[in-house]
């Protein structure tokens, strides 16, 4: 690899921080925007698919994106995985519209077209991972950890901000065409001034591995999904399903084990840091996901916030994430050592979950805030620590292999998580009597706040107190879930960072680092 000034380094860093804005403002602004879409098409029960679909995009093409990168060099294949994204958006900006049918299919083509941009947003998060990590030695990402949190937290406040704007003051449609003028600066820009070291090796794309891995993972997530609601867990089915997620992940192992290129190198989970921070990118996407996407609508249909009011309510949960990730980063950064934070980090995940178990009709928007500042103090501490770690189990020429699993992990967590949070709040709602109102009310469109606070008194009441207790049992099985999270967090190994250009002052100092490693790969 050639050398990069500093300079260049700052240029590229520059480029990639837009693309990493690009994907992570889409998803947030389109969270806020989902109750005005539901209200418009309908279909409460595919409420959760909006966003499944475009989790389940990103969750199977990761893996193929971060090995892609390995063969055949970074540039091109991020700079494809922009237009991809960019050609989801306008699609689904288009959805349900009459240039491509009509609104009765508004919901199906929206869902379909999602998926499209959660491709395109699996090769942005990889990448960008995955070119830092090219750029910048392990020691040295705790400096830039702060800098990628910023941008997270700007764009978990700029997205809910600016998709409730949209949302109230022009069309939901908005909420997708917002990304194209972005996209095209971060095309330009990074087209023309990312200038990476062009190689490529020899190779052989592992597609049937790529194919078993998407196919088992959508048949695990419409488990998930329609387990117990669309169809009964004894159903066909469901039982179908099952069957086809075990063979296919099955032949999956089988296929990776032999594959000259896999997909997804099974060899890295003999490192023990990389199979524990795996588990528990799992489990942080499983949770962070349900979060996200469940505040926003208790926030504007039972507390009766707009939807530009809705992303200024979820400050508190980005403060304890941008503060805290700040801090971690600059510890990392000064003593090498990170062990501590995502032990940190699952204890208070798992408090603030429980404590978001408890909301009700009745919970103020203060009380709200404060559980969410000790839910965003639990992801600041896991988000890019859990990368960080990541990165520095796995060998330079897996970079990307590594990067694109520990975010097919993640990704895979939220999409399961996003599916199964999806099916039990429906289910719970269902069999609430706010259930029963809403379905005398015009079903989805009951949770349109608007046509919400329209309701008479007393459905309207019914209503609320049903979506806070269905929404509050929601964060009692994530509760439940992350409670894993500091137990796997436990048991890493604490091995040293280097800086550019370091070496161990002293023999002991070596040892200690060969040691750790030794032992890592040994567990």
């Amino acid at each position: 690899m050639r050398a990069l000034t500093p300079q260049k380094i700052r240029v590229i860093l520059a480029g990639l921080m837009i693309a990493m804005m690009l994907a992570m403002l889409d998803n947030m602004i389109v969270s806020t925007a989902l109750p005005r879409i539901v209200g418009e098409f309908g279909g409460l029960n595919h409420f959760t698919w909006v966003v499944t679909a475009y989790v389940l995009g990103t969750t199977v093409s990761t893996p193929i994106w971060g090995k892609l990168g390995d063969l055949y060099g970074r540039k091109s294949i991020f700079l494809t995985s922009i237009i991809i994204f960019l050609i989801g958006s306008a699609l689904c900006g288009m959805a349900g519209s009459a240039m491509l049918g009509g609104p009765n299919d508004g919901m199906i083509e929206l869902i379909a077209f999602r998926a499209v941009q959660g491709l395109g947003a699996g090769g942005l998060m990889v990448g960008v991972m995955a070119i830092i990590g090219d750029l910048v030695p392990p020691r040295e990402r705790g400096r830039y950890q702060g800098l990628i949190a910023g941008i997270m937290a700007i764009a978990m406040v700029a997205g809910p901000l600016v998709g409730g704007f949209i949302t109230d003051h022009l069309s939901w449609r908005w909420a997708f065409y917002v990304n194209l003028p972005l996209g095209g600066v971060a095309l330009l820009i990074l087209a023309t001034r990312m200038h990476l070291p062009r190689y490529r090796t020899e190779h052989r794309i592992d597609y049937l591995g790529a194919a078993l891995l998407s196919v088992g993972i959508t048949a695990l997530v419409l488990i998930t999904t329609w387990g117990g609601n669309e169809y009964d867990w004894t159903s066909p089915q469901i039982l179908g399903l099952a069957a086809l997620t075990v063979v296919s992940l099955v032949v999956f192992g089988f296929v990776e084990r032999r594959a000259p290129e896999p997909i997804l190198p099974l060899h890295l989970f003999a490192n023990r840091n990389f199979a524990l921070i795996s588990a528990v990118g799992f489990l942080l996407g499983f949770a962070m996901f349900g979060a996200m996407n469940f505040l926003p609508l208790f926030q504007q249909t039972v507390q009766g916030a707009s939807a530009t009011n809705s992303g200024l309510l979820l400050l508190p949960l980005m403060f304890g994430m941008l503060v805290i990730s700040v801090i971690a980063g600059r510890v990392i950064t000064k003593t090498g050592r990170y062990r501590i934070f995502p032990i940190l980090g699952g204890v208070a995940l798992l408090a603030g979950m429980v404590l978001l178990s408890t909301i009700n009709a009745g919970t103020t928007k203060l009380v709200l805030s404060l559980y969410m500042v000790v839910l965003g103090v639990g992801m600041g501490f896991l988000m890019q620590t859990s990368m960080l770690i990541a990165q520095n189990s796995v060998e330079q020429k897996d970079l990307g292999a590594g990067s694109g699993a520990a975010t097919f992990f993640r990704s895979i967590g939220g999409s399961i998580g996003i599916a199964l949070f999806g099916a039990l709040f429906v289910h719970r709602l269902a069999d609430s009597p706010a259930g029963s109102a809403l379905a005398g009310e015009g079903g989805g469109a009951g949770v349109d706040p608007t046509a919400l606070q329209n309701l008479p008194t007393q459905i309207r009441e019914a209503v609320m107190s049903g979506l806070a207790d269905s929404i509050a049992y929601v964060f009692v099985w994530a509760a439940v879930i992350v409670i894993l999270v500091p137990v796997l967090a436990w048991f890493v190994k604490e091995i040293p960072l280097r800086g550019v250009g370091d070496k161990p002052e002293t023999p002991a100092d070596e040892a200690e680092v060969a040691l750790a490693k030794a032992e890592a790969i040994a567990d």
